[in-house]
């Protein structure tokens, strides 16, 4: 069974034209939106052929893909504070830079515009999400095993509701949160699981 366009990684003189397909595309995003995304012009911002990009990627859908896969790769590691505070802070802190760049964050947005009517892109957003929030999962992991969590704490639920609240101010507001509104973010999400909220199971 053959793979879906842009779902192989490639590696030599392959990899350096996947590389400059994926920051044009990304230029584009970040620049005018997903509904400006076209393979065409993405090959001629990377100076790639036009049929290389139609064959390896298929479609803007593959393309963007590629591009979640791509960048939920090179996310930078969870941080190790020693503590589950110490690290959602961190969390927070490294959502609400992302939201703030004057790159990642329109191109996000234009992502998460995208992923409410079309299925691939949505399906392509969960699984970069997926990643980042395994990323981050053992940092809960570890405080359930000191004891500052309670058993049966659910890591991707705590995860999760450190950057809830940020993105829904982005999205809500057009405003990108200030480092208070990320470490009250990260705080609520932690007192919420210490009282148990995200306890699951028997």
């Amino acid at each position: 069974m053959s793979a879906e366009p842009g779902t192989v990684r490639p590696g030599g003189r392959t990899a350096r034209v996947r590389a400059a397909v994926l920051r044009a595309a990304g230029d584009v995003l970040a620049e005018q939106g997903f509904a400006h995304l076209d393979l065409a012009d993405v090959a001629r911002r990377a100076e790639v052929g036009k049929t290389t990009v139609y064959r390896r990627w298929g479609s803007v859908t593959g393309l963007v893909a590629d591009l979640l896969g791509d960048m939920a790769e090179q996310s930078l590691p969870r941080a190790d504070t020693g503590s589950v505070l110490g690290d959602l802070r961190a969390n927070a802190a490294l959502v609400r830079r992302t939201l703030a760049d004057a790159r990642q964050g329109p191109l996000f947005r234009a992502v998460i515009a995208a992923a409410t009517s079309d299925a691939r892109t949505a399906q392509a957003l969960r699984r970069f999400y997926d990643v980042r929030v395994g990323e981050w999962a053992p940092c809960v992991e570890q405080g359930v095993a000191r004891g500052e969590l309670p058993a049966g704490t659910d890591p991707s639920l705590v995860v999760r509701a450190v950057s809830a609240p940020l993105y829904y101010t982005v999205l809500t507001t057009g405003v990108v949160p200030d480092e208070a509104a990320a470490d009250r973010a990260a705080e609520a999400a932690f007192a919420a699981a210490v009282s148990g909220v995200y306890v699951v199971g028997d």
